[in-house]
């Protein structure tokens, strides 16, 4: 009878989405640690022990995640509007990071706020140079198991890539049953990797409500106006970029359309992505946007969104620069130019894989931290409000998937501006596609 009991409790339990059990740890985490002080600190190791879980998998999700995005970046799909696509994608990419390091930099969210538990040993920064060189490993293996990020997304990079073109151009049919494979093998590993993730993330109940705990006894309530003000610069970047990048250049410049417009054609799928914060749910709603009010040919959207859904982190990506920033001024330090750099080439690099992996906005903050020599354990200390900017960050990847798709149709005269929004969305004439 007890362990029918037991059983019942843990269905229910687990029938709570875990964001909000997430969030529930965040905020119980935080009252027990200001209402039992020093004593809680004996919680300490639980909130580790998340952390160590989270660098466990860091090099494994790089491997098989960035071997299953490569895997649908065939030479046959990157055509003439596949290389505008991805060509698109990497440069808003970019932008987004440094738009989230140049506003963190300015603002200094995590200013006056010092974690105990996040030791952080300044060495000499790496020139330029150094940096650019070590991309490249001397040995792969070695990398992986130091832990060097940046040589190991390059070595993933190039190894599939190679696997793709081995895999179009043989005629040996055993050599690209070989391929496939070792594809399918890679499959199976992400698949798995997802149940390990997944895995930690309900053990993270536990860890974040330790690493709460711990962190408010130590600090106090400042804590509070610390996170407001890591949202806060969020925030910050996500409107500058949508409105400068997205709004401003794509569609008003670029296609010469209403931002008001495209706004208006997307807000369906703006409400899911804030409602569900997932870009991958989103994509049916999505695809519905650009086909019904937007008017994008199918053949453009039809491409252009599943790949954003995957390998689009704008959002995220902003957020990584804004993360670095943060670990550093809570453990005293300060990025160089050259490590800024890095975050911004390991946030559009990694993004390629790791959008489709649960809970890729924290696997992506350890993936940076550990590049850049900063404490991991700043990860636990953010995932209980992870979930609440999650929705912001997804948000300003469905912004941007659409906003690529609008573009690259009018490159290629597969959108009617004669139609839907743009031709009454906010009642001004519309510009009719070129014919280019």
């Amino acid at each position: 009878m007890a362990l029918g009991s037991i059983r019942q409790v843990w269905g229910r339990y687990r029938s709570i989405p875990i964001v909000y059990r997430i969030g529930a740890a965040f905020f119980l985490g935080s009252i027990v640690g200001l209402a039992v002080g020093e004593p809680v600190t004996v919680l300490e190791p639980l909130g580790d022990l998340f952390v160590r879980l989270l660098e466990m998998i860091v090099v494994p999700i790089i491997v098989f995640t960035l071997l299953m995005g490569i895997r649908e970046l065939s030479p046959a799909s990157l055509g003439k509007i596949g290389g505008q696509v991805v060509a698109i994608y990497a440069v808003t990419s970019m932008i987004a990071v440094t738009i989230g390091l140049v506003i963190a930099n300015v603002i200094q969210p995590g200013e006056g706020l010092t974690l105990t538990d996040a030791e952080f040993e300044a060495d000499e920064a790496p020139s330029f140079l150094e940096v650019f060189l070590g991309i490249v490993p001397e040995n792969p293996i070695e990398a992986m198991a130091t832990g060097d990020i940046l040589a190991t997304i390059f070595f993933v990079i190039v190894f599939g890539l190679a696997l793709v073109l081995l895999r179009e151009g043989t005629d040996e049919q055993s050599v690209a049953e070989g391929v496939e494979t070792f594809f399918n093998m890679a499959e199976a590993g992400s698949k798995a990797l997802f149940k390990v993730v997944w895995g930690i993330m309900e053990y993270g109940v536990i860890g974040i409500f330790a690493l709460m705990a711990v962190a408010f006894a130590e600090a106090g309530v400042e804590v509070f106006s610390t996170f407001a003000m890591l949202a806060l610069t969020l925030l910050i970047a996500v409107a500058i970029h949508v409105t400068v990048v997205y709004l401003g250049v794509m569609i008003l410049v670029l296609t010469q359309q209403s931002p008001i417009a495209f706004l208006v054609g997307i807000k369906d799928a703006l409400m899911t992505a804030l409602s569900i914060s997932s870009s991958s749910a989103t994509l049916p709603v999505s695809m519905s946007n650009a086909d019904d009010n937007l008017h994008v040919n199918e053949g453009i959207y039809s491409f252009s969104l599943p790949l954003g859904a995957t390998i689009n982190m704008d959002g995220t990506g902003m957020y990584l620069g804004i993360v670095a920033v943060f670990a550093a001024n809570v453990v005293g330090a300060s990025l160089t130019i050259t490590e800024q750099v890095v975050v911004v080439a390991i946030a559009v690099l990694a993004g390629i894989g790791t959008a489709g992996v649960p809970s890729a906005g924290l696997i992506l903050m350890t993936l940076v931290l550990t590049q850049v020599g900063l404490p991991v354990a700043v990860v636990g200390f953010i995932a209980g409000i992870d979930p609440l900017l999650d929705r912001l960050r997804t948000m300003t990847n469905v912004t941007g998937d659409l906003a690529v798709a609008t573009l690259v149709a009018h490159w290629n005269g597969a959108v009617d501006f004669d139609r839907g929004v743009w031709a009454s969305g906010d009642g001004t004439p519309a510009v009719a596609p070129s014919d280019d």
